[in-house]
C-alpha cells in the first residue's frame, strides 16, 4: 500500500510518503520537511496565530501537490503538542478538510506509541532494553521499550519552540536565563527518568530535528545513511550547548546551516543533555525517522 504520513509538529512539518507492508516500509518515495513553527506564541497565548495558520496552509498545499502526483492509497496526518494545546486547534482541521488531507490530533500517549514504532525502523535492537527520545517543538517524548514492546511512554511539555519563548529573551543567552532553563527541564526529565531507570536503560535513541542537526554538522552535510545510526557523545553535547550559548541566531544559520532551527537549537540540546546524565549513559544514536514513521506503520493497522 502506498501512503503519505504526515507529522505536523510545533515546529516542522513532515510528510513521508512511502510503500509500507506487513514487513514494514518497503520503499520511501518522497521524505518531505519544512519548518513551519506552527507553534509561535503558544506559550503566550495558547492560539495558533493567523501567520502560522497560513504557514500551515501554505506548507500542506505543497504536501498535497507531491501526494497527488505520487497517487497515494490512504493519507493521514497527525498532529502533536501544539494542536493539543491550542483554543482554536479546529482551524488546522479545517485547512486539512479543505485540501483534503485528514488530521488528527493525537494525545500524548498515543504520540509516544507511534514515534516509537517509527523510531526503531531500521535499528537492530537485539531485545535491548531502549529509550527513545523525541525532542519536539513543544513536548519532548520519552518512550522505553524492549523489540516491539513498550515499558514506559511519557509526553513532557518541554520543547524547543515553549521553552525558547518562556526562557530566553536574547541570543548569546545570559546566563542567568541558561541556569534557569536548565533548573526547568532537569526537573521535568528526573521524575520520569528515575521510573525508566528502573528498567536499566541499555541504549538511547534520539529523533527529531535536534540530533539529526547536530548529526549533520558532525559530519559535514546531511547524508541520511550516515545520520541514521551516527553517536553523539554527552561531551561533545556539553561543546554544542556552549557554542549555540555564545552565538548569535544569525550565526548559527550562516555557521551550521541550521534555517528555522537556529534559534530552538539551544534548548533541544540542554533537554538531550539532561536525558544523557539522568540515564547515566555517556552517548545516544541519532534515529532519522519518528512519527511520519509511526503513523505509515499505523495506517496500515488501521
Amino acid at each position: 500500500m502506498k501512503v503519505a504520513a504526515l507529522d505536523l509538529g510545533t515546529n516542522t512539518f513532515l510528510c513521508l510518503i512511502a510503500e509500507v507492508s506487513a514487513l514494514g516500509i518497503e520503499k520511501v518515495y518522497q521524505d518531505l520537511v519544512q519548518v513551519v513553527r506552527l507553534g509561535q506564541e503558544m506559550n503566550r497565548t495558547n492560539t495558533f496565530q493567523p501567520e502560522a495558520l497560513q504557514r500551515a496552509e501554505q506548507t500542506l498545499k505543497e504536501f498535497k501537490k507531491q501526494i497527488d502526483i505520487e497517487k497515494v492509497d490512504r493519507i493521514l496526518a497527525m498532529a502533536t503538542s501544539a494542536a493539543r494545546d491550542a483554543t482554536n486547534g479546529e482551524k488546522l482541521l479545517e485547512i486539512g478538510s479543505k485540501l483534503g488531507i485528514p488530521i488528527e490530533i493525537i494525545p500524548g500517549s498515543d504520540e509516544a506509541r507511534i514515534t516509537y514504532k517509527g523510531a526503531i525502523v531500521g535499528h537492530d535492537l537485539k531485545n535491548q532494553s531502549t529509550l527513545v527520545v523525541d525532542v519536539g517543538g513543544g513536548s519532548t517524548e520519552l518512550i522505553l521499550g524492549r523489540g516491539e514492546n513498550l515499558l514506559f511512554a511519557k509526553s513532557l511539555d518541554i520543547g524547543g519552540v515553549r521553552l525558547t519563548e518562556k526562557f530566553i529573551s536574547a541570543q548569546p543567552i545570559a546566563e542567568s536565563e541558561r541556569k534557569s532553563l536548565q533548573s526547568y527541564i532537569d526537573q521535568s526529565v528526573l521524575e520520569s527518568m528515575a521510573e525508566i531507570n528502573q528498567h536499566s536503560v541499555q541504549k538511547i535513541l534520539a529523533v527529531a530535528g535536534t540530533p539529526t542537526s547536530i548529526a549533520a554538522i558532525e559530519l559535514g552535510g546531511f547524508v541520511e545513511n550516515q545520520v541514521d545510526g551516527f553517536k553523539i557523545s554527552l561531551t561533545r553535547l556539553l561543546d554544542w550547548q556552549k557554542i549555540f550559548a555564545e552565538t548569535t541566531v544569525e550565526e548559527k544559520k550562516q555557521r551550521y546551516g541550521l534555517g528555522g532551527r537556529a534559534d530552538i537549537i539551544y534548548v533541544g540540546v540542554s533537554i538531550l543533555i539532561s536525558v544523557l546524565k539522568a540515564s547515566k549513559l555517556n552517548e545516544m544514536t541519532v534515529s532519522t525517522k519518528g512519527v511520519r514513521y509511526g503513523v505509515a506503520m499505523e495506517i496500515l493497522a488501521r
